[in-house]
């Protein structure tokens, strides 16, 4: 197989859409769109993802972007995902209901109000996704559309560096082999 058959494979439109999704949002942060979801369900997605990784003196979900992350999964690679977040949703909806009647929506609901809709949807498969979205979209590489100026990894100190070298004198050390 030569070069040229192989990058006409790994190469498909929907693979280059979603390079050009994560390319965009995070060149263009104030200009990133949403392609899933419409503002008001990207809004309530956003706010349960602030409550898996907050922003308490550090940037969290939020300030990371990871909302186009998901929005990109659910577009792109996890488009099989968007039933599960719909049902999901949905059944946050109806939780939300019946704890905090009077609310309107999941953003509008006071932190400790929306720690408790989260504790009360925990062991749901919804909460699941929705978690390891949110970790992927914070911790992984900008590019993918979160991580918004290198939040997560600035925050567990994570260096991204095109090669990485064992400690200075491990090369020389008798008992790792090289002189011995």
């Amino acid at each position: 197989m030569r070069r040229r058959d192989l990058a006409g494979i790994l190469l498909t439109p929907s693979l280059l859409a979603a390079l050009q999704h994560a390319h965009d949002a995070t060149t263009k942060p104030g200009e990133a769109k949403l392609t899933y979801f419409d503002p008001a369900a990207a809004a309530e997605v956003e706010a349960l993802a602030a409550q898996i990784i907050p922003s308490d003196g550090t940037p969290g979900a939020k300030e990371a972007g990871v909302i186009f992350f998901i929005d990109r999964a659910l577009s792109t690679f996890d488009r099989d995902l968007q039933p599960a977040y719909r049902d999901g949703m949905a059944l946050v909806q109806a939780k939300r209901k019946e704890l905090f009647p009077a609310s309107t929506s999941v953003a509008s609901l006071k932190d400790v109000e929306a720690e408790s809709l989260v504790r009360a949807i925990e062991k749901t498969d919804f909460f699941d996704t929705l978690r390891a979205h949110t970790l992927m979209g914070f911790l992984g590489h900008p590019s993918h559309g979160g991580n918004r100026a290198t939040a997560g990894w600035k925050l567990i100190g994570f260096e991204d560096r095109h090669g990485f070298q064992p400690p200075f004198g491990y090369y020389d050390d008798p008992k790792n082999g090289d002189l011995g």
